[in-house]
């Protein structure tokens, strides 16, 4: 009995390999570019809607090849206007991301992993496991599908982009820079890559990586606490990558490509949110240019973290205002629904047995 020949993931295939392809089956090469376009500039899904292909080859694209689309099983909609999605993958995987409205943006927040391997105190996903990596047509399909929402909803197109969703993108590398490369292409979605944020939680050699890779999007850190101690205790990802370390690759990663860096800092009850964790953080901005993200925390039911009070974060602002660091206070999105990055894929999915 002849074993059924699996279907190959078109969207993982370059151009230069897509044209081999085409040779291979009898057609011009220059079927692969306009399928390419089909895939990339039009987000298409479907090969029958590929209307300038003749239809053998329509049928015989459909044999050979599969789009491991990316499609929305979930929408949680705020009275803030942020819209929070839950996306189905091909094997049945859930993962999630948002469109955040602003006056004067529109950005949307993607995941980078199903599940996560950090261990994040204060993090829904953190409590998941990571089952795996995303691909880079995966978090593109992402981006495509919120950017549909902006219009839909609200008529304006998207602006931004954050990876600050589920998982840590340095711990998908090459699939978290691929899809950047297909989302800023002129063949692709041709975003500017100065719209384009990564938010890691500290892998220091990784971040060096980015520096040696010269990559134009924007990098933030999830800091959270300038202090060792503090910091062990809340992301433990830090006692690998401690403060000095994670400076010394910022510094690296500063030199190499001039891009200032955005430290991300929930501010949490009686934990981080005092004078001498605000000194702390101003002397840690001295390394490089940068700029502070102070954030409003989402509680999460299974972590015992609770946001600071609002003087108190408008107090710790100041303060670094104070010592020339560049500081936005973001308020908390979403609180009606299931904002917290995790919460509506927790849901969805069955959580780890302690």
């Amino acid at each position: 009995m002849c074993a059924v020949k699996s279907k190959i993931d078109i969207r993982s295939l370059t151009l230069e390999q897509l044209q081999r392809h085409m040779v291979n089956m009898g057609e011009k090469a220059f079927r692969a570019k306009q399928i390419y376009s089909w895939l990339w500039q039009k987000s298409c899904v479907d090969f029958e809607a590929m209307s300038n292909l003749a239809k053998p080859l329509r049928d015989m694209l459909q044999e050979t090849f599969t789009i491991n689309a990316v499609t929305v099983r979930q929408e949680q909609r705020s009275s803030d206007r942020t819209i929070k999605s839950s996306f189905a993958l091909h094997d049945d995987n859930i993962i999630e991301g948002v469109l955040i409205p602003a006056p004067d943006r529109m950005t949307a927040c993607v995941s980078s992993q199903v599940g996560c391997s950090l261990t994040c105190k204060f993090c829904a996903t953190g409590y998941m496991d990571r089952k795996r990596n995303l691909n880079a047509d995966e978090i593109y399909d992402q981006v495509v599908l919120i950017a549909k929402q902006a219009q839909e909803y609200y008529g304006q197109p998207l602006t931004n982009i954050v990876y600050m969703g589920m998982g840590e993108p340095l711990l998908n590398y090459s699939n978290v820079l691929k899809s950047i490369e297909r989302i800023t292409a002129p063949d692709g979605l041709n975003m500017a890559a100065k719209r384009i944020t990564v938010s890691t939680a500290g892998i220091a050699k990784m971040i060096k990586k980015l520096g040696d890779d010269q990559v134009r999007f924007n990098l933030a850190l999830s800091l959270h606490a300038a202090n060792d101690t503090k910091r062990n205790e809340i992301m433990p990802i830090n006692e690998q990558n401690s403060l000095r370390a994670l400076a010394e690759a910022l510094k690296y990663y500063y030199a190499k490509t001039k891009n200032p860096v955005t430290y991300e800092y929930i501010v949490f009850n009686g934990v981080n949110d005092d004078l001498a964790d605000a000194q702390e953080l101003a002397a840690f901005c001295k390394h490089l240019p940068c700029k502070v993200n102070i954030i409003e925390y989402n509680p999460i039911a299974f972590a015992d973290f609770e946001n600071a009070a609002a003087d108190k974060i408008d107090q710790f602002a100041d303060y670094l205002r104070q010592r020339g660091v560049t500081t936005n206070v973001r308020r908390s999105r979403g609180k009606d629904i299931d904002a917290a990055c995790g919460q509506l894929a927790i849901k969805e999915t069955a959580m780890p047995t302690a």
